[in-house]
């Protein structure tokens, strides 16, 4: 599969895929999108960073525009649930971007903001709907929205909906949807509980992999520093002073500990910013603007937080907390070396995280290359 047009999508999708510089389909799209296209269920493997957001949308978008249905009053017509606001909002974008030569109609819901403006922009119906899934389950209790009419689910970044104990309000919904839906399912990891999840929501579902699930990318250089846990910080500075005018994303383990690497990042000279649960959106979406822009080069995050950082450009990843789930260091690491481009991740290890080390190491069957402190 070499362009877009072999699919057969419509002609206002493919428009919308040229202004967006999309030439040649990824692996994940070119295996997905015929499957979905020909209506079946399917369970994608695949890592942050390979294009799951256009394999999934681009045939729900050309199936809704080639119906010429009208969605109801205070329903959609196809639902999309991620786990987190940023990463939410990032596929309302994509969606958007997609479908603005059809005329399709577009929501975005997540909490921490009113709900007012989401309510009136689902009254009279929506075709694409993209939602954390307890905002959903508020607006559904207030009675703002109905999910009788969807025809097709879509689960992004499933694995993360278990992290974070989504897997009780997806079952929820998934009972209030028609049972005749097709559903998609998309994650970067599939452990046994999600494996389960896909079980009762997929019929005879395709399955679609463009990689193992504990690789990631091949184009970034990784490495581990063995350091003290009271030198972590003194290490991470000599890191970015190497790194140079690349865009750094930093990962703790802690809300707190964000805040205090940032404040002693600050207090040496270098700016930063941090993402995390405690911020309120507008703080997160400056964020992640400043960061984006390259104004901030440095962005310090949690896990939870860093699901919707979809940023070309980030050149290094440090570890400055080894996470305890093997899986997150996965989705970790691949916030570099996207669209293409290559790029370094860095762990500082201290001497109670070499578990964790020993995990990831197994997980993904490599050997971490030691750094040599400078």
């Amino acid at each position: 599969m070499t362009d877009f047009s072999t699919f057969g999508l419509s002609p206002a999708l493919l428009k919308a895929l040229a202004t967006e510089g999309y030439t040649t389909p990824t692996p994940i799209q070119a295996q997905a999108i015929p499957q979905v296209l020909a209506g079946h269920d399917v369970q994608g493997i695949a890592q942050t960073g390979t294009g799951k957001t256009a394999a999934f949308a681009l045939p729900i978008l050309h199936r809704l525009a080639a119906s010429g249905a009208r969605p109801a009053p205070k329903t959609c017509r196809a639902l999309i649930l991620a786990p987190t606001r940023e990463l939410a909002g990032q596929i309302a974008d994509n969606v958007r971007a997609y479908a603005r030569h059809t005329g399709l109609r577009v929501a975005l819901m997540f909490g921490g903001v009113p709900k007012l403006r989401q309510a009136r922009a689902i009254a009279g119906g929506v075709d694409v709907l993209v939602a954390t899934p307890g905002r959903l389950l508020d607006h559904v209790g207030d009675r703002a929205l109905r999910l009788d009419a969807v025809e097709v689910l879509v689960l992004d970044e499933a694995d993360h909906m278990l992290d974070l104990g989504f897997i009780v309000p997806i079952r929820r919904i998934a009972a209030m949807l028609p049972t005749g839906r097709q559903t998609l399912l998309f994650t970067a990891t599939m452990p046994p509980e999600i494996a389960k999840l896909a079980s009762g929501l997929l019929r005879d579902p395709v399955r679609v992999s463009v990689a193992p699930i504990s690789t990631p990318a091949e184009r970034i250089a990784q490495h581990v520093l063995f350091v003290e846990q009271t030198a972590k910080r003194s290490a991470l500075r000599n890191l970015l002073a190497r790194a140079g005018e690349g865009r750094t994303l930093v990962f703790t383990r802690t809300k707190h500990g964000a805040d205090r690497v940032v404040k002693d990042l600050d207090a040496h000279g270098i700016e930063a910013v941090a993402i995390h649960g405690n911020k309120s959106q507008g703080q997160r979406e400056r964020a992640l603007g400043a960061f984006r822009a390259g104004v901030t080069r440095v962005l310090v995050a949690t896990d939870i937080a860093a699901r919707g950082i979809d940023v070309d450009g980030v050149t290094h990843v440090v570890n400055f907390d080894l996470p305890n789930v093997p899986e997150s260091y996965v989705h970790r690491i691949g916030r570099t070396a996207r669209a293409g481009a290559s790029g370094v991740a860095i762990s500082l290890c201290g001497p109670d995280e070499r578990p964790y080390l020993r995990d990831i190491e197994k997980l993904m069957r490599i050997k971490v290359p030691v750094l040599q402190a400078a």
